[in-house]
């Protein structure tokens, strides 16, 4: 074991130590407050090969009441497309009471460290203070594309947050503050050798919840920070947003609701050539709600000030109409800005450097008609199809395709061209009394651009866009004290002139025991099949790998 995997466990043990003392002190009876706390189950730990890309639609199971059914129309939301990466792999459970503390710590065989922490201050009926902490990553050789060689990889990523909700009578504040960062090494002979990326933001929000007062609102500001700090030909690459959201609604009968929504980004650059700038956003909509239609009508206004200064428009337009209890016939036309900010390009790809001022995505429209289901207690069923249109879309390449990097193959950078997809998927799930669940998701894409060149652009674009995604996953809780596991998602991609990049295949197998009261053990194992693999051009991921540990609830 390393000096630096030491650092990094020994930083993470003594930060998730801190709230334990804290906890000595005496609580007040919480006995007119419905607690509900939020934490990390401990059979999924973070595991690297899962935090990658996730374009499938997030779906609301319906239920079979046609009072009480909630659907998603949301299809495919906009900050899903282009793919981004996946959150890390960790199932959460939600109880109506729980213990206020939980802790982590799991390790596996390519170093991969998995740290967790949270902590509940209760201090009042109307005052919640949460802590959190995490950290997870690996510090293993990698075998390197094309029998090229080992690479001796290392991405540690840690979080922490601290939360400070107060309820007045009618109204919410809350303050949170934020911290991140993300270590880790590129490729031999890339241009850069390391990459860290640091980032803080402080969040003021408050939001109405008395619904006798004639106008809902909420309204959020954030200061945002963020470094890049070994980018190419340009260190410490600085960007501060001043981000500023506001909600109004009022009802002007008991089914119609119009609002409108507000969205502002002061963004300052330092450290580079790239032109501050501020953007605009205005939503305003019109809502009918009843027991048999659910009907939204607005649009997205955008308008940049500055770099990117342009004004674009796109549709708001939802209907959803419930018929014979619980199935939903449902279509959409919708679209937006997404701000190409530094968050936003870790997500996208973490190794693409950035050598030139990127400018928003616009999802000019994304169109779509589905129907959802529920024929049988516990079961569920949505079929979708739809075209996507996004200009300026993310693509990432090796940087040889751009001149101004020519020779460093072995480094990404990230470009834009515009895209369009027609997409169709279904999903299925299944619950039968918290002992056996079960979903599957799959989503086919035709993908298109607009290339007319003669360099061969279009390859690029497309290499690694997703053609079909397919996600399975069991859970099987046999006894109250043993839950199991087993999942596989796979990614094929687009096929290009140049040929098809190898599918994403990842067979995992999991499970935890608790074998004393709020302490139990888990282990996964990922990448059953010891499949060669890459979520980003050139960057192979681990072979079959495991992780396992324990976790303590007080």
């Amino acid at each position: 074991m390393n000096m630096r995997k030491i650092q990094y466990i020994l930083s993470g043990i003594t930060l998730m130590t801190l709230p334990l003392g804290t906890h000595a002190q005496q609580q007040p009876q919480d006995s007119t407050v419905n607690r509900t706390v939020v934490v990390e189950q401990e059979y999924n730990p973070d595991i690297l090969d899962a935090s990658k890309i996730n374009v499938l639609p997030k779906v609301e199971p319906p239920t079979a009441n046609k009072r009480t059914v909630e659907y998603d129309v949301t299809l495919m939301p906009a900050n899903t497309i282009p793919a981004t990466v996946m959150q890390a792999y960790t199932g959460k459970e939600t109880q109506a009471k729980t213990q206020p503390g939980y802790i982590r710590l799991g390790y596996g065989n390519y170093g991969n460290l998995d740290a967790r922490a949270s902590y509940l201050f209760t201090l009042s009926n109307s005052d919640r203070i949460n802590l959190n902490f995490h950290m997870n990553g690996m510090d293993g050789k990698l075998e390197l594309p094309d029998n090229d060689g080992k690479w001796d990889s290392y991405y540690y990523r840690t979080h922490a947050n601290i939360g400070y909700l107060h309820r007045f009578k009618k109204v919410d504040l809350d303050v949170v503050g934020n911290f991140g960062l993300s270590n880790f090494n590129f490729l031999p002979d890339a241009a850069v050798r390391k990459q860290k990326f640091t980032s803080g933001d402080i969040h003021f929000g408050v939001k109405s919840t008395d619904e006798e007062l004639p106008l809902q609102f909420s309204a959020e500001t954030n200061l945002m920070l963020y470094e890049r700090q070994y980018d190419f030909g340009s260190l410490n690459n600085q960007e501060n947003i001043i981000r500023t959201k506001a909600l109004v609604a009022g009802g002007i009968s008991e089914e119609q609701i119009v609002g409108i929504g507000l969205a502002m980004d002061n963004v300052l650059y330092k450290n580079n050539n790239f032109e501050n700038y501020t953007s605009l956003n205005l939503n305003p909509h019109y809502r009918l709600e009843n027991d048999d239609w659910k009907i939204r009508i607005g649009a997205q206004v955008d308008m940049a000030f500055g770099f990117g200064k342009k004004f674009r428009a796109a549709p708001d337009v939802a209907v959803e109409y419930n018929f014979a209890d619980s199935y939903i016939l449902y279509a959409q036309a919708k679209g937006g800005r997404l701000q190409n900010d530094f968050r936003r390009l870790e997500a996208f790809c973490p190794y693409g450097l950035v050598t030139s001022q990127p400018d928003a995505t616009y999802e000019q429209v994304n169109a779509a008609l589905g129907f959802k289901a529920s024929p049988a207690t516990g079961l569920w069923l949505n079929l979708y199809a739809g075209y996507q249109n996004l200009k300026d879309d993310l693509f990432f390449h090796p940087a040889g395709f751009d001149e101004t990097t020519e020779g460093h193959y072995r480094t990404l950078a990230i470009s834009q061209w515009n895209t369009s997809n027609i997409y169709a998927g279904a999903e299925v799930r299944y619950d039968y009394k918290n002992i056996f669940s079960f979903v599957a998701t799959g989503t086919y894409r035709s993908w298109d651009t607009k290339d007319n060149s003669q360099f061969g652009v279009k390859d690029y674009v497309l290499t690694y866009k997703p053609a079909f995604e397919a996600n399975l996953h069991i859970d099987v809780h046999p006894i109250s004290a043993l839950l199991l596991n087993l999942g596989y998602r796979h990614i094929s991609r687009e096929k290009v002139e140049e040929g098809k990049v190898n599918a994403v295949n990842n067979l995992y197998l999991g499970g935890s025991y608790e074998f004393f009261k709020g302490i139990s053990v888990y282990a996964r194992i990922n990448n059953l099949l010891n499949r060669n693999y890459q979520y980003y051009w050139g960057y192979p991921t681990e072979g079959t790998n495991f992780i396992g540990g324990v976790s303590l609830k007080f």
